[in-house]
């Protein structure tokens, strides 16, 4: 009974495979041929664009050093306990 079970979901699955295949083999001739396109003509000419990198570099972004350790006294302490006992 098992054995019927996998196989008529395993039919089921190739079928449902096939269809997506078909689907995917139709879709495109629903859709325009080129999105970018549809896409430039939904959002407007370039020039309304917005500049995504700034002029200058951001204030707020620090340099992290990821060797000095935890904000956490503890943690640092756990961690080199672990390390020497590894040694």
């Amino acid at each position: 009974m098992a054995k019927l079970t996998r196989e008529s979901k395993l039919r089921e699955r190739r079928l449902d495979k096939q269809a997506r295949r078909e689907a995917r083999k139709h879709a495109p001739a629903d859709q325009p041929a080129d999105t970018l396109d549809a896409m430039a003509a939904t959002l407007g000419p370039a020039s309304d664009a917005v500049d995504a990198t700034p002029d200058t570099p951001d204030q707020t972004a620090e340099t992290v050093d990821p060797t000095a350790g935890t904000l956490d006294p503890a943690a640092d302490e756990s961690a080199e306990q672990a390390r020497a006992a590894r040694d």
